[in-house]
This record gives structure tokens, sequence and C-alpha cells, in this order.
């Protein structure tokens, strides 16, 4: 008796064993058959955001199991590019260093995978549905009084000690692979030369040159936020918080993904625009508007300069976007990029978006 008890369990543990590797492979062939294949390459950069950790089932479904991502690493280029979830946000300071022979450049546009229409294009990270057309037709409330009543923008840098590619020239020391704190070389320079271009269009900035990634990487966000919290107090007249960043492109076999087009003979930085939402459970209720202004300035960039325009992002957690209207965080470029390709690629995302914030003036 004590025998076949022992085989009944035995049993018992080998049919639940099959059950739920039955169960796994539902899930696996859901996951392909919505879309949700594993991608290419991995964005890392904008990902540590905090209090708002992407569930495990929900990040096995987007790709990022690496069992999952193995099973993909042979599907076609269209595949879906992964992204680095907030809990694993500390990938970043932990690049390899960028050598020629593992740069690939790439125009990265929509397609298979993604969601578009109307001449937009939308990496949809979310389990939200998106209607483009709806969201641009339901456009946003946002509006700037005139730049003589105060600061229009806020330009900060979250992770403010981002760096670029090397050719060896350059005489700053990295306290990070792609990372330094010298700001003549890190996206603070970046930032600098948006504020610019803002200003000769005649919007009035405010730029954070302060880091809230160094020398704790850890909690950047809660960090930037507050000081956001504190420029809008001070500067009510604020409308919109551009965090600028540049991207971290990387295959699984290490391979660094280069953004990059050429405009008017000039290698230009493409340039992403993210935007929050409320799908991991934090109160968000206007990030439709977020959206539709991101749209805006996409349509923009492409209409002046085709291709400038990476697929917009749209992520499950907020990145601070909930403190005001016109919040966005702006990717420009990649690690795999130069600081001269960043630059160009910002000096034309400026003048887009530029336009798009004239075209949002009031009479005051």
């Amino acid at each position: 008796m004590k025998k076949r008890g022992t085989a009944g369990g035995a049993g018992r543990f080998l049919r639940r064993c099959a059950a739920g590797i039955l169960a796994f492979l539902g899930l696996w062939m859901a996951a392909g058959a919505a879309g949700l294949s594993p991608p290419d390459f991995r964005q890392a950069s904008a990902a540590q955001a905090g209090d708002e950790p992407i569930p495990f089932l929900r990040r096995l479904l987007l790709g990022e199991s690496a069992l999952v991502a193995q099973w993909a690493s042979g599907r076609e280029a269209a595949a879906k590019p992964e992204e680095t979830s907030p809990e694993e946000a500390d990938e970043e300071q932990n690049l390899e260093a960028v050598t020629p022979d593992k740069v690939e450049e790439r125009t990265i546009s929509g397609g298979a995978g993604y969601v578009n229409g109307g001449g937009i294009s939308l990496f949809n990270r979310t389990e939200k549905t998106v209607d483009l057309a709806a969201v641009a037709a339901a456009g946003t409330s946002l509006s700037f009084l005139p730049a003589a009543q105060g600061p229009q923008v806020l330009i900060i840098h979250t992770h403010g000690t981002e760096s670029f590619a090397r050719d060896g020239t350059e005489p700053y020391t990295e306290t990070g692979t792609a990372h330094t704190t010298d700001s003549s070389y890190n996206i603070i320079r970046v930032g600098d030369e948006i504020a610019r271009i803002f200003e000769e269009q005649g919007i009035s900035v405010l730029h954070d040159r302060e880091f809230y990634d160094y020398p704790s990487y850890n909690g950047a966000y809660d960090r930037s936020r507050a000081a956001i919290e504190g420029y809008l107090a001070q500067y009510p007249t604020i409308r919109m918080v551009l965090d600028i960043h540049r991207d971290a492109l990387v295959g699984s076999d290490g391979t660094i993904y280069k953004p990059v087009l050429q405009v008017d003979g000039v290698k230009t930085a493409q340039v992403m625009l993210l935007v929050g939402s409320d799908d991991a459970g934090a109160s968000f209720p206007d990030w439709t508007e977020h959206l539709a202004l991101a749209m805006e300035i996409q349509e923009q960039m492409n209409a002046l300069w085709p291709g400038l325009a990476r697929p917009i992002t749209l992520r499950t957690a907020r990145f601070n976007q909930q403190l005001t209207k016109g919040s966005l965080l702006v990717e420009v470029g990649s690690h795999g990029n130069t600081l001269e390709e960043v630059l160009a690629g910002a000096r034309l995302f400026a003048r887009a978006a530029g336009q798009v914030i004239r075209s949002h003036e009031t009479a005051g």
C-alpha cells in the first residue's frame, strides 16, 4: 500500500509538472500571437522609474525574460525592441565600451510590431489599446503664456552623466562606461544646445544642469521630481518639462545599435519621444494629452526631416510626466552615437518642437 501511495504521489507530481509546462507554452504562444515578440535590442537609459515596477508576468510577455528572448533570437528584425524594466535599471551603469567593430548604424522606423497610422508610429510597451486617430482628434489642452511673462519650458536631465561614443580625442574622464560628470561632453551639453535653439525662436527656457544620477544612480527620478516640483512652484508659467536623455541600444550578442540618418550630408542622431502612462497603477489621468503632444512633435520632425524621429515609445510608468500637461522624455541618439551626431539631432528636434510650442502660445 505504501508503495502504491508513493507511485500515486509521483503520478500526481508528473501531472502537475505537465500542466505547468502546458500553461507556460500557452502563454508563450499567446505572446507570439499578440505580436509581443521579444526584441532585437534593448533600450536601457530611461528605465529607472522608482516605485512603478513592471509585474513579472507582463515582463515575461513583453520579452524581458531571458528564456523568451532566447526563443526569439531567430525572429526577424521587425520584432519589437526590448526595453529594460525599472528594476533592471542598474544595467545602464554596466555598459560595455563602444568599439567600432561592435557598432551597427541603423535608421529606426515603424513597421511590423508597431502601432502605425496617419504618419505616426508608436512602440506600445503597455497593455493598453491605442487609437492614434482618436488621440490626435482629442488633442491636448496645453497652452503657453507669452515668453515675456516668464519661463515656458524647463529642461532637466534625470540621468545627467549620460555620455556618448568616444573617438579618442575627448579630454574628459569617464565616471563609468558612456557616463561622465564633465558637462561639456555629457547629455547636459545636449540640453544646452536645445535651450539655445529654443531661445533663438523666442521661447523662454530654464535649463537645470544638476546631476540627479550621481553619485547614486538609484533614486534619480525621485530626486529630479523634487527639483521639478520646486521649479513649478517658483515659476508657475512653466508648461513643458523636457527630460533629455540619450538611449542605450545593445543586442543580445553585444552589438551596439546607433540610430542615425543623413540630413543634408550630415550624420545626425535620431530622436525618440517617450510618453508615460498609468498602466503600472499610478495616477496619470491625462497621459493621452502627452501622447497627443508627442505625436505633434514627431509629425513636425518628420515633415521637416523625414526619418529624424524614431517611433514614439509608450511606457507603463509615469517618468514624472504627471507634473505638467506638457512633460515628455526625449532620447537623443544612443551611447553608440558621437556627441557631434547627437548635437545635430538635438538642434533639429529643438527647431521642430519650438514650432509646436509657438503654435500653442496664447495671447496672454
